[in-house]
């Protein structure tokens, strides 16, 4: 399946790319999510036309994520859980979890944005967690997790 890329897309392409994709990734992710747009003749003149403006909410994207990266530089979470003697939760701390505490301590973070490279967090102390803001954006975030009294 041939489509244009209408923003950029992490080990894929660029605005504007003409990529050979499967059926599946193009039809239940790219298309339905408004990343791209099947090629055809119609839809390249379409494109061409507005791809002054896509690539200029591209760079409005990217400069807003910059900001949001440079406000998150230094910061660091704490969440309080339930626990046991040992240190290990009872339960664990997932990305909604990670997300709301961002959101409540002022950063305005998506569950979707955020990356546990380790999965779940299930032990007391200080983790390394990845915010992915955007294709090129990465920001490290650590998070201290302390017993609840």
């Amino acid at each position: 399946m041939q489509v244009i890329l209408l923003q950029k897309v992490a080990n894929l392409g660029n605005i504007g790319d003409r990529v050979k994709v499967r059926s599946g990734y193009g039809r239940n992710y790219l298309l339905p999510q408004g990343k791209a747009t099947l090629a055809t003749p119609e839809n390249i003149a379409r494109f061409e036309a507005r791809r002054e403006e896509l690539e200029r909410l591209a760079r409005e994207h990217l400069a807003s994520a910059g900001e949001r990266a440079a406000a998150l530089q230094d910061f660091k979470l704490t969440i309080t859980a339930k626990a046991g003697t040992e240190g290990k939760l009872f339960g664990s701390i997932g990305t909604s979890d990670v997300a709301e505490a961002c959101t409540r301590a002022g950063f305005k973070i998506e569950r979707s944005e955020v990356r546990l490279p380790n999965g779940p967090l299930r032990v007391l102390g200080d983790h390394l967690v990845s915010l992915h803001l955007h294709a090129d954006v990465d920001v490290p975030l650590t998070v201290s997790i302390v017993a609840e009294e």
